[in-house]
């Protein structure tokens, strides 16, 4: 089979990779072998359908949540949603190609969703590329047990479990002060028109899948980066995966 020859826009490709790489120089085979993955990989997502770039561990059991939220967004009429697993490597040992597929994916892609339950790992990494120009105005990322604590922010049952898990696993609390400040969040949730009791709540934590029931414990600067994404309506929490499963569907 010919060489299908560069893509059109073989000169636009190679100048985000050019600042992915803060201006090395490529070799010719590296310019060749990113050309070849931009012409197989770039058109499907230069179609018709919504192409969305999901982001998160490859790890297991994380790895599962991921696919979730692929065959959620595959349910819909016309969209592409797709892991840069699934995708073939870059034949370039010398130089850093995460950057440069990550470039070009995130570049192309229409929606960028990030899928997070811990803080550490490659996640965090993603995390400080799509909360930066020019990936932010197309990301969205969905936290397992995240909560901004402040009363506005009790807005949903996701929410509220989130809140809880801290609590409720949290080893530094004593049963009487575990009851205490469940029953404050409660409180305000009832404020907020969410119906939940305390067994509802710890029936909910208890039902959570082997190796999940401890709550993620995100650093500060994860916490302030979900944040930013929340205030511009674009972080999703999410405490078990049926709650991931509908929190799927705020993503546009």
């Amino acid at each position: 089979m010919a060489d299908p020859g560069p893509p059109p826009n073989a000169t636009e490709i190679m100048e985000s990779v050019n600042d992915a790489l803060q201006g090395l120089e490529l070799e010719p085979h590296e310019t060749s072998e990113i050309l070849g993955f931009a012409n197989r990989e770039l058109p499907h997502l230069h179609t018709p359908e919504d192409s969305y770039f999901i982001l998160g561990s490859y790890r297991d059991p994380y790895l599962r949540r991921l696919r979730i939220v692929q065959n959620e967004l595959d349910k819909r009429l016309g969209t592409y949603p797709f892991l840069m697993a699934d995708l073939p490597e870059l034949d370039i040992d010398r130089l850093p190609v995460f950057r440069i597929r990550f470039t070009l994916l995130a570049a192309h892609a229409d929606t960028i969703v990030a899928v997070y339950e811990q803080d550490a790992g490659g996640e965090v990494t993603e995390l400080g590329k799509i909360s930066t120009t020019p990936y932010f105005d197309k990301s969205y990322v969905l936290p397992r047990d995240y909560a901004w604590m402040s009363e506005q922010n009790l807005a949903t049952e996701a929410d509220v479990i989130a809140a809880a898990a801290t609590i409720y696993f949290n080893d530094d609390l004593d049963e009487a002060a575990t009851e205490e400040e469940l029953d404050s969040l409660i409180t305000t949730a009832n404020k907020n028109d969410i119906s939940l009791t305390i067994p509802d709540v710890i029936d909910r934590l208890e039902d959570r899948e082997d190796g999940e029931q401890a709550p993620v414990s995100y650093s500060w600067v994860h916490l302030n980066e979900f944040r930013l994404f929340e205030l511009h309506d674009r972080c999703f929490a999410w405490s078990s995966p049926d709650d991931l499963r509908d929190v799927v569907d705020e993503v546009p």
